[in-house]
């Protein structure tokens, strides 16, 4: 007979699944936030293959108009265009919060007043600091999300058709009516997010894995790696 395999402390793992579960909402939900006027245009024709080409914005080298699945001949690739900035811009922000973290950085003041909750209560971690969020708090992001997402926020207007896209910018942002000062700010802004997005995932990996976000082997005092498995 095969030798069973006892499982000392289930108490961790299930924590653990439970921590995951919670990380895999998180960003399928994102997703499921799309504007109203592009879910009704589920039904669309075809973008045509030549849609991009080089020297578009967020065609650069060394791969340029990479298509490996050939999504191009198939896909709506304005709103999967529309998506990535969106994600962009989500995922720099997130990981500005990392940093931030990591940095000491911590707003004054209360977190939830009714609760007794400071902001200095928060973990530095990333799962630890959303699961310090009250419900409460969460709802209000929510809110603020579907707001910002449908144009009824006073900072933000909705993603129409004849907007470029990502356009969402309300009066009083930078506009650059140099076009390659415009073509460089715009690239700079979809390669940081790109970047952003492989960052705040590599941080989450390293939480569940039970190794430090930023310093997974050890931080950058000396210290040995810590063991993953």
């Amino acid at each position: 007979d095969l030798p069973q395999i006892k499982h000392q402390n289930p108490e961790p793992f299930t924590a653990m699944q439970s921590v995951a579960v919670v990380a895999l909402a998180l960003l399928e939900s994102v997703s499921a936030f799309q504007a109203p006027a592009l879910a009704s245009k589920a039904v669309r024709k075809a973008a045509s293959p030549t849609m991009f080409s080089e020297g578009d914005i967020g065609v650069l080298p060394p791969l340029g108009v990479y298509d490996p699945l050939g999504l191009i001949e198939t896909r709506d690739m304005r709103r999967y265009e529309i998506m990535e900035i969106k994600h962009g811009r989500a995922a720099m922000l997130g990981f500005l919060h990392v940093i931030a973290l990591k940095a000491g950085i911590v707003l004054p003041g209360e977190l939830s007043p009714s609760l007794g909750v400071s902001f200095s209560d928060v973990p530095t971690t990333c799962f630890g600091s959303l699961e310090a969020v009250p419900t409460f708090g969460w709802l209000q992001i929510m809110l603020f999300t579907c707001m910002q997402e449908t144009g009824n926020s006073p900072f933000a207007e909705p993603q129409t058709d004849d907007k470029e896209a990502g356009d969402i910018a309300i009066e009083g942002w930078v506009r650059y009516d140099d076009p390659e000062v415009k073509t460089f700010k715009l690239n700079a802004e979809r390669q940081n997010g790109r970047a952003a997005m492989l960052g705040i995932t590599g941080c989450l990996i390293h939480e569940l894995l039970g190794v430090d976000a930023l310093y997974p082997t050890g931080g950058l005092g000396g210290d040995a790696p810590p063991t993953i498995f």
